[in-house]
Parts: structure tokens; sequence; C-alpha cells
């Protein structure tokens, strides 16, 4: 990183040198599309968005995780009849898609801070008889009160459709603008959508899986992130390998935190972290 500082101003922008701050790839998609988004997503506090991912894109998902879905969750919010798979990044490249689309990327990039952080990446699984998970908010765990604006935001991917008996995620609409006001079971609402959409909301939205009342399971993908200064649920600069982070894209490479915020934060022994991906660079 670049010390040449010549007002406290300076301090909020990119004091990088080498490694200056990328652009996102949601600035690839129409402006017009991202309003009404966005627009959907203030209102409502969720957006669905149809037919991001291919076909072929949803098969290789299946079989990659397929193999990974040994675990049944530990607990009621995680669900006992629920197969979880954790640190997806470091086990395939085939949920990549889902972490950095476009369409995602460009209402994060209206939403947060430049160089906001993947937060967590899951594979969720409901089996057969799983009961409804209880309500709750993505960013709940940051102690702000509410009314307040969003730190967080979070995409569920329908790898399988999503319906209104087999599990498929259910929101109330308009609960991110509560204030203290606690849900009631009789509000959540299912979103009904086909395999390959995925919805998204904010952090402040209440919502939770749905009971599989079906005979066969229910696969998701979830991704969620947060602003550049908070801390992320998963760790990612522990858990992911330097190959790993080689492999990715730019835009999953910078929201696992090989990216500075103004004005150090991120750094690594006083540089920029992707010091540490340079050919022969040593562990500190």
């Amino acid at each position: 990183m670049s010390t040449e500082v010549s007002s406290f101003a300076d301090l909020g922008g990119d004091l990088a040198g080498t490694y200056r701050r990328t652009a996102s790839s949601g600035e690839s998609i129409d402006a017009a599309v991202c309003a009404a988004d966005l627009a959907a997503l203030q209102r409502d506090g969720y957006v669905i968005l149809p037919d991001l991912l291919t076909p072929q894109e949803l098969d290789d998902i299946r079989e990659a995780v397929a193999p990974l879905l040994n675990h049944h969750g530990r607990n009621m919010f995680e669900g006992q009849s629920t197969q979880r798979v954790y640190s997806v990044l470091n086990k395939t490249r085939s949920c990549d898609r889902i972490a950095d689309h476009p369409r995602v990327l460009a209402l994060l990039d209206r939403l947060f801070l430049p160089n906001y952080l993947l937060s967590m990446l899951q594979v969720i699984n409901i089996l057969p008889g799983e009961q409804a998970q209880m309500l709750h908010t993505d960013d709940g765990f940051y102690p702000l009160p509410r009314p307040r604006t969003a730190l967080g935001a979070a995409t569920i991917w329908a790898i399988d459709d999503f319906t209104a008996d087999n599990g498929a995620t259910e929101i109330i609409p308009g609960s991110h603008l509560w204030g203290h006001r606690m849900p009631e079971e009789s509000e959540r609402e299912p979103v009904v959508m086909k395999a390959g959409s995925c919805v998204f909301f904010v952090g402040t939205l209440w919502h939770g899986g749905g009971a599989n009342r079906t005979q066969t399971s229910r696969l998701a993908v979830t991704a969620q992130y947060c602003e550049p200064w908070l801390r992320p649920q998963e760790a990612f600069t522990l858990s992911i390998t330097r190959d790993t982070v080689r492999a990715v894209s730019e835009d999953i490479r910078r929201m696992l935190g090989y990216s500075i915020h103004p004005p150090f934060i991120g750094q690594v022994d006083g540089m920029h972290p992707k010091r540490l991906l340079e050919p022969g660079a040593q562990p500190l």
C-alpha cells in the first residue's frame, strides 16, 4: 500500500500502490434492470431474480455437492433433518457462479461500501419431514438497534424448484422496516421459484426455511454478504487455501478479504493481502 497522504480526506480513498481496487462485474448489468431490482428490494425487503443459472450449471452443482452431503444439522436452527455443507469454496468450483453472479453484485454495489465481503457460502439440503425453521434475521447478530439500514444481505438459490410444500424459504414482506416488533408464524409466505432462480433479501428481513412435507429433498445454496468493516460469519482468511484464492474470480478474491477497506482495514504486515498470493510468498 502507498503511504502518501496529504490530508485527512485522503484516508478515505484507495491508498494501494500495486494492487488498486478492482471493479465489480456488477457494472455489466443494465442500469434499468438493477434499478427495478433495487426498487423492489427497498419496498419489500426481498426480490426474486429468475433464471440466473442454466440447466447445465444446475446439474454441475448437484453432481459436485452430492458427495459432500454427509452431515445433518446440529440443532433446531440448522435443522436436524437438514444437510449442510460449509467451506464450499475449498471443496468445489461449481458454486462460484452463485457467489459472484453479476446480477447479485450489481445490487450489492448499491447497498454497501466498496470491498464488501462474502460472509458465508453454504449448501443447504432440506430432507423430507423437516420442520419449519425459526424465523430470524441474517444480520441480527450485529448488536445495533432496529430500525436501521441492513448491514448484510443474502441470496438463497434454488437448485431444486422451491414449492410451498418442499421447504421453500419463507419470508415476511416488509419486515425489513420493522423496529422491535416480533414476527408471527401466520405471516410467513413461501418463496416459490424455479430451479436456477434466487431470492435476494436484506439482512433485516424476517425469514426462515419452510417445512418439507414432500417425499423428496430440496437443495439450495446460500451466499451471504456484509459491509467491509464487519466481521464475516466464515473466517475465510483461515479456512480458504491460497491455491483456492488464486483459482477463484477477482470478485470472489476481493470478497474473501484480499482487498483493503480504506484506509488500512485488511492489511497484512502493513501491506496489501494480495502480496501473499505472489510467487514465493512465505507464510507470516
